[in-house]
């Protein structure tokens, strides 16, 4: 268990890694663990953490605060504006986006380090891995699939994108018209900026990122199933009410209504 409240983050890291997180109050605490441990692993602490409660009505912001992160508040409940609020307030000159319920490690991170550091890479993904993998066939066939298509078409899953800072600002960040899939047209938008400077947007394989498979856990494969056809419609993503499977718990409303911080 990594200590609460931990040393301050350095002025002016080198990478701030940014974590959008609705209602994550049972994970969030071990998402902040694992990019502290993946840093000190390889004993780099140029770095802050950086999340954006986006109107949680759990106790997300406090646990997060409590385990050393800065915290940020989005009062619109939508990824997209989350992910975007996060890097308005971030300080680093990379950034990583990490979801909340998705966990960073050393290689990774490494891996990462190294591509942002060699110059011809400037931007990217990674490959996915379920923290459980008897998650039923559903989830086996969104796995294989997703893993095709991330690395043939070279496209990030929101789960751990990472860009120059400068990358974000340039391409007006992520689409905050979608309520899903933002990190699609994100990673569009960034293998162009990439391209214009003779530098590459790569999908990194060497070490996966393990993301939760809780969702699978949750609604099962044939709902999960019935909820990605209804997002093939086109202009779902666009509409909240056909996103649910992002803004929703079993048994609780889609999502919380907009605020303001108390």
């Amino acid at each position: 268990m990594m200590p609460e409240a931990a040393n301050a983050f350095p002025a002016n890291p080198r990478i701030s890694v940014l974590i959008p997180a609705f209602n994550e109050e049972e994970l969030i605490a071990r998402v902040i663990d694992s990019v502290r441990a993946s840093f000190a692993a390889l004993g780099d602490g140029s770095y802050e953490i950086v999340v954006c409660d986006n109107n949680s009505t759990d106790g997300t912001a406090r646990i997060a605060a409590g385990r050393g992160a800065r915290v940020v508040f989005e009062p619109h409940n939508q990824i997209a504006r989350a992910r975007n609020t996060a890097a308005r307030g971030a300080r680093g000159q990379w950034l990583i986006f990490l979801d909340g319920d998705t966990f960073l490690t050393p290689q990774l991170l490494g891996g990462t380090i190294a591509a942002m550091e060699g110059g011809w890479i400037c931007a990217g993904g990674c490959v996915l891995k379920f923290d459980n993998e008897n998650l039923g066939w559903f989830a086996a066939l969104a796995f294989r699939s997703w893993t095709a298509i991330s690395v043939v078409c070279n496209l990030a899953a929101g789960s751990y994108i990472f860009c120059p800072r400068e990358a974000w600002v340039d391409t007006g960040g992520f689409d905050e018209g979608l309520y899903a899939g933002e990190e699609i047209y994100f990673s569009r938008a960034l293998k162009q900026w990439a391209r214009k400077r003779k530098r590459k947007f790569k999908i990194l394989s060497g070490a996966p990122i393990v993301t939760s498979g809780r969702k699978m856990e949750w609604y099962g494969s044939w709902r999960l199933f019935g909820y990605v056809i209804r997002m093939l419609i086109p202009g779902s993503m666009r509409r909240r009410e056909s996103c649910e499977l992002w803004y929703a718990r079993p048994g609780s409303a889609t999502a919380a209504p907009a605020r303001t911080r108390e």
